[in-house]
């Protein structure tokens, strides 16, 4: 048996580094984007993590976790205070930490049973890579719907390696990502003869080789004219406003489109703060705008139906009224509503008490025909959802418009990270994406993931660009589900093939002495 993997670093100076870790990585996000950063941050916790004890592991992966969700989601503390920013960080640092657990076992196992070079360089950064995709994986749709928030694959939206994603999705992209680190890590350990410049120019190499794979061909199946509309007004939980104040905002940065010859024209989550299928009024102003335009109005607002409320998007045309409508399939959790609130609103009672209205999960199609255009339709969080954006296509969207609200978070990076997820949700769909804020920024993206235009944040306006209509379906959408479970299976499966084979070359070994348990020596024959 090959010796036992030695930690790198003592305890107290992996969990400096894993403390420094977290913000490194952050980093690579926007809205600092510096995307090689991503690199460095999830390198530096790998090599913290290697030769580590399992409670090590799980401390120096809390401490990284905790780290990187601190920063990366402090904006979740802007408008309610501490509590849910610490209470989700902490628990994305638990899943944090056992993925790291997962990942030290490997590095100690994996070597203890494939221990030629075949085993270190090639089996062992594959496992790690999937170990860490099938934590994503889980925490993106579990507890609550999961949160999706920090996936390696986010952070690099505008770098060489986005275009990946068209043939891999989101998982494919962390997996690829992880597996460079955990290679090139790999290959500046191993022993022997290499020379220095061996130990550069193989990761280099393999860099090289992941960024020449060429993107996926657009293919575009025709064009449709859309207009998006970013009112500014105060939509915000907390704002002080009248009733109608937003509708009113929505209305006056839409008069600027009036006159252009469009096909839709697209308004963001809660564009209506007051519901047009039961305020006559607003009606009234979507007819009316609708009339001059002579276009369909999208428009989101909250409805209620059968003493349920959803956050909803309607099809809205003038005189006709709602043709079709779409609600949110996943509210967000502890924000639309308070899931097991019996169990939740003693920890926290007058933050719970906050959330009076609970949103009922829609169960419709997430698709409009606009006048023969399919329109995939996301609201605000769901354009996180690996799933939501599959299904659209399958349906036949040809383009997609993701309606969000970010007033709740001011000026901070939550409006820069939602952007970049729409912009690889284009190019892994290779779909124009329309996405329209209430406060911004609202850009439409091109299949290939080019901002064609935007508005500013905090300022009103309107956008209108003739964009690129798709009917064709890239390898992600085909297959990015499989290639998500394939990755995280072979990742679980390797390392649990390689625990149970040290624990039955244990026994042989030991039976073989005739001496009970295995010494450290006997183990490093």
């Amino acid at each position: 048996m090959t010796q036992p993997t030695r930690p790198l670093l003592p305890l107290l100076a992996a969990v400096l580094v894993a403390a420094a870790a977290g913000p490194v990585l952050d980093a690579g996000f926007p809205d600092k984007g510096i995307w090689p950063l991503a690199f460095v941050g999830a390198a530096l916790i790998l090599i913290t993590l290697i030769g580590r004890s399992a409670w090590g592991a799980l401390l120096v992966g809390f401490i990284g976790g905790v780290s990187f969700y601190l920063v990366h989601v402090s904006w979740t503390a802007l408008y309610l205070g501490p509590v849910p920013w610490i209470a989700l960080s902490v628990l994305e640092s638990i899943f944090f930490a056992i993925g790291a657990l997962l990942i030290t076992l490997a590095f100690r196992f994996i070597p203890l049973v494939w221990g030629n070079r075949w085993g270190r360089l090639v089996l062992l950064p594959l496992v790690v890579a999937g170990l860490w995709t099938a934590r994503e994986a889980l925490v993106s749709t579990w507890p609550y719907g999961g949160f999706a928030w920090g996936r390696m694959a986010l952070s690099q939206s505008e770098s060489p390696f986005s275009s990946l994603v068209a043939w891999v999705g989101l998982s494919g992209l962390s997996f690829l990502m992880v597996w460079l680190i955990a290679f090139a890590i790999q290959v500046v350990r191993e022993p022997g003869s290499l020379s220095a410049f061996t130990r550069v120019a193989v990761p280099a190499a393999a860099i090289a080789a992941v960024l020449a794979i060429p993107a996926v061909p657009i293919v575009t199946s025709g064009t449709s004219t859309i207009a998006a509309v970013q009112g500014n007004a105060k939509a915000g939980y907390f704002d002080q406003r009248e009733p109608g104040d937003i509708l009113m905002a929505q209305a006056s940065a839409t008069l600027d489109v009036v006159g252009k010859d469009v096909d839709m024209v697209v308004w963001p989550e809660n564009g209506s703060d007051l519901d047009p299928l039961a305020v006559p009024e607003a009606a009234a102003v979507l007819d009316y705008l609708g009339a001059q335009l002579d276009a369909p109005i999208l428009t989101g607002t909250i409805t209620e139906r059968d003493g349920e409320y959803f956050n909803t998007s309607l099809l809205w045309s003038s005189g006709e009224g709602a043709l079709d409508y779409y609600d949110k399939r996943h509210p967000v959790p502890f924000g639309e509503y308070v899931p097991d609130r019996e169990i939740w609103e003693p920890f926290a009672p007058d933050l719970i008490g906050l959330v009076a209205r609970e949103y009922t999960p829609g169960t419709r199609d997430n698709i409009f025909n606009v006048n023969g255009v399919i329109a995939g339709i996301s609201i605000c969080f769901d354009i996180v959802d690996d799933a939501l954006t599959r299904e659209a296509v399958d349906r036949g969207a040809q383009v997609i418009l993701a309606q969000t609200n970010n007033a709740d978070f001011g000026r901070t990076d939550e409006n820069q990270q939602q952007l970049a997820i729409a912009r690889l949700r284009a190019i892994e769909s290779s779909r124009t994406v329309v996405n329209v804020s209430t406060v911004g920024t609202s850009q439409m993206i091109a299949p290939d993931g080019r901002t064609l235009t935007e508005i500013e944040a905090f300022e009103p306006g309107s956008m209108v660009e003739t964009v690129p209509l798709s009917n064709s379906r890239t390898p992600a959408m085909l297959y990015g589900a499989q290639i998500e479970a394939v990755v995280a299976t072979f990742g679980l499966a390797a390392l649990l093939i390689a625990r149970i084979s040290v624990a039955r070359g244990r026994t042989t070994l030991a039976t073989a002495s005739g001496t009970g348990a295995p010494t450290r020596d006997q183990l490093l024959v």
